[in-house]
């Protein structure tokens, strides 16, 4: 246990912060779904900022947008992944890439369950939408970087809650933006996706924490029988 607030991916400064955000992400993603489960157009909130539907970018944004969208497909990820687990085993932190590959997974495997619950469409029955898988995807890589950089950057409670926020904020407006602009999702398919990472990365990085130190803790024990059988 000596170690563990340096090897820790949940900053414990900000577990209680997180655990609040986490739980009231978790409520929006609820309440959206009952709203708009089983439906196949946008709704008063989605029209109040664009026509969901209307797939109206124009180059170079329509390029942009494009360039994010695949960055939330399957190469893409793959590719964002792989970069942030060699990044972690490369500075030493195995427990942050199990992290990494966890929350991604985790997240997406919740989306992916939430689609199938809330059966909302797009574009015709097949096209599940709520909520958006490449907006809670990204969201939660931004989250998984803020989560690790902020015991490395020294911050305290309210610079790394902030840190949290905005990283999440900007990954999420920006593919949220890129998948409604393409006509891919509706707009609270986005903030659902955003909500998603929000609710799911926090307790997926506590649960590494509590697996990993249960099994250092066991890990110590044996250690420890090994040492005294050897003396006596």
């Amino acid at each position: 246990m000596t170690g563990r607030p340096a090897t820790s991916v949940l900053p414990p400064t900000l577990r209680p912060w997180l655990g609040l955000i986490a739980a009231l992400s978790a409520l929006v993603v609820v309440v959206l779904g009952v709203m708009y489960a089983g439906h196949g157009e946008s709704g008063t909130v989605d029209r109040w900022i664009i026509a969901p539907t209307a797939d109206s970018l124009r180059p170079p944004w329509r390029r942009v947008a494009l360039a994010l969208d695949f960055l939330g497909e399957p190469v893409g990820a793959g590719v964002l992944l792989a970069v942030a687990v060699a990044g972690c085993l490369l500075l030493r932190r195995p427990r942050a890439a199990v992290f990494v590959v966890a929350g991604a997974a985790t997240t997406v495997g919740a989306a992916t369950l939430l689609k199938h619950l809330v059966g909302r469409t797009i574009h015709g029955p097949d096209n599940l939408s709520y909520p958006s898988g490449h907006t809670a995807f990204f969201t939660a890589l931004a989250l998984m970087a803020a989560f690790l950089a902020t015991p490395r950057l020294g911050l305290g409670r309210t610079a790394g809650t902030s840190l949290v926020l905005i990283a999440a904020l900007a990954a999420g407006a920006a593919m949220g933006w890129a998948q409604v602009g393409l006509g891919a999702h509706y707009p609270t398919d986005a903030l659902g996706g955003w909500c998603t990472a929000l609710a799911v990365v926090p307790a997926t990085a506590w649960l590494v924490d509590r697996t990993a130190d249960r099994l250092g803790e066991r890990s110590d024990r044996r250690t420890a029988d090994a040492g005294r059988q050897a003396r006596h």
